[in-house]
C-alpha cells in the first residue's frame, strides 16, 4: 500500500468511526494520567529497531488467520480472529474497527492495517467501562511492543487531549536529553507523515500508521508483493 489516503466513507461509516475514535480517546487519556518513560524523541527513535522486528513476528498470526490465502482479513475472518484470541468484542465494535482501519476501503485488511487494529484493540481493552475490559489478545511480547506505541504518543501529546498538534510536535522534538541533537525540521516532517488528513491533529490511529512506514512494515510488505508476483510469472 501506498500513502495513506482519506476514504470516501458513507454517513454510517463515519459516524462509526467518530464513535470509535470518541472510545480511542478516552482511553488514551485515561493512559496518559500515568505519564510517559520516555524523555526525548531520540529514545523513540532508538526503540525502533526492537519494536520493527516484533511486529514482523507478527505476520505469521497475520497468515494464520487469512483463511483465504488472499493476502487481507475479511471482516469474516477477523470475527474468527477475535474469537480464537478470546478478545470478547461485540459484532458491532469489530466492524467499526474494521472499517477504521480499513484505509483502502476495499473490504480486505492487509499487514500494516491489521497491526494498527490490534493495537488500538490494546488500548481500547483497558476500557473499564466496557463488556470486554478484561480481554487479552493473548500476545504477551506484542503487548509490550504495543504498550511502548502508546507510551510513545504519550510522550508527544503534551497536553494530554488525546491528539497531537504541530506545536507539541515540535516541543517534543526540542526535548532532548544531553548531547543530543534535534532539528524543527525533522520535527515538521515527522509531523506531515503523521498528519494524513491535513487537519493539524493527530489521533492515535494516524500516529499508528505512520510508525509502520517509519519501521519499514509497508516496504516489506510491498517486497513480499513483488516476489508473490514473480513467483506466479515464473510458474
Amino acid at each position: 500500500m501506498g500513502g495513506v489516503q482519506g476514504k470516501g466513507e458513507s454517513p454510517a461509516a463515519s459516524i462509526s468511526e467518530t464513535k470509535l475514535e470518541a472510545k480511542v480517546i478516552e482511553a488514551m487519556q485515561r493512559r496518559e494520567t500515568e505519564g510517559s518513560s520516555l524523555k526525548s524523541f531520540n529514545s523513540i527513535i532508538l526503540k525502533f529497531p526492537k519494536i520493527d522486528e516484533s511486529l514482523r513476528k507478527c505476520k505469521s498470526i497475520f497468515e494464520q488467520f487469512d483463511e483465504d490465502g488472499s493476502g487481507a482479513i475479511d471482516p469474516q475472518e477477523l470475527k474468527h480472529c477475535f474469537r480464537k484470541l478470546e478478545i470478547n468484542f461485540a459484532d458491532e465494535e469489530i466492524n467499526d474497527l474494521f472499517e477504521a482501519c480499513d484505509i483502502n476501503d476495499d473490504r480486505g485488511m492487509n499487514f500494516n492495517e491489521f497491526i494498527v487494529l490490534l493495537c488500538l484493540v490494546y488500548l481500547l481493552k483497558d476500557d473499564p467501562t466496557a463488556s470486554h475490559a478484561k480481554s487479552r489478545i493473548g500476545m504477551p511480547n506484542l503487548e509490550a511492543t504495543f504498550d511502548s506505541l502508546v507510551d510513545a504518543f504519550v510522550f508527544l501529546d503534551k497536553n494530554k487531549d488525546g491528539y497531537v498538534s504541530k506545536n507539541e510536535m515540535v516541543e517534543a522534538i526540542n526535548e532532548t536529553i544531553s548531547g543530543e541533537r534535534s532539528s524543527g525540521r525533522i520535527a515538521m516532517k515527522r509531523f506531515e507523515e503523521m498528519d494524513w488528513d491535513k487537519n493539524g491533529m493527530v489521533n492515535f490511529k494516524e500516529f499508528l500508521f505512520a510508525f509502520t512506514r517509519w519501521v519499514g512494515i509497508e516496504d516489506a510488505e510491498d517486497e513480499d508483493e513483488d516476489e508473490d508476483d514473480d513467483a506466479k510469472e515464473d510458474v
